[in-house]
């Protein structure tokens, strides 16, 4: 180990474990992200899987940072064909985990996602409310929930803890997208039938 100096002339080691756990950590994110963007197309074969494509569809498409992927779609779509709550479990289980992937980019990027001004903002919220600024981004389409579980690795929430509280929100997003698949399709149909 080496020793460094803060600019509050504190003494710090370096870890060269931990710096290597993390340029590990954020090569896999890159990857993930850029092998999910690139097979985005694909990805919709899982769907003749049922309720376990579903899952892997939704993992993939939240394992991409900030970049767009069928993952939505595919529960809006599921709905409307399978039981919309376990469409929907499915969906949140996947994308819980998927989300995996901007947790470790924080945890290993710290120093970078301190820099932008949205961060700030959000750690602030992560730091006063903690789990409860998770699940209220999960459960809202945004594209600001990879920041925030970018948050919850640089702050070291648990990682269960950063779970249970994105599958939380997840699934009450998973649930209207999937009620909003099955709904529409029958008030589709119903109108089809009157007309």
């Amino acid at each position: 180990m080496s020793e460094g100096v803060r600019q509050d002339g504190e003494v710090r080691q370096f870890n060269w474990r931990t710096a290597a756990f993390r340029v590990v950590a954020l090569v896999t994110v890159i990857a993930i992200s850029a092998a999910g963007y690139l097979l985005r197309d694909e990805l919709k074969n899982f769907e003749a899987l049922g309720y376990p494509g579903i899952f892997l569809i939704s993992l993939i498409s939240n394992a991409t940072i900030v970049l767009p992927a069928p993952g939505i779609i595919v529960t809006l779509v599921a709905g409307s064909i399978f039981n919309p709550i376990l469409v929907a479990l499915a969906a949140a289980a996947g994308a819980a985990l998927g989300e995996l992937t901007g947790y470790l980019a924080g945890y290993s990027g710290r120093g970078v996602m301190r820099r932008a001004s949205s961060y700030d903002r959000l750690e602030h919220l992560m730091k006063e409310y903690g789990g409860w600024t998770v699940l209220v981004l999960a459960a809202v389409p945004n594209p600001l929930f990879d920041i925030a579980g970018a948050a919850a690795g640089a702050l070291r929430m648990p990682v269960a803890a950063f779970l249970i509280w994105a599958f939380a929100g997840k699934m009450i997003k998973m649930l209207a997208f999937a009620y909003a698949g099955a709904l529409g399709v029958d008030w589709i149909l119903g109108l089809i039938g009157q007309g």
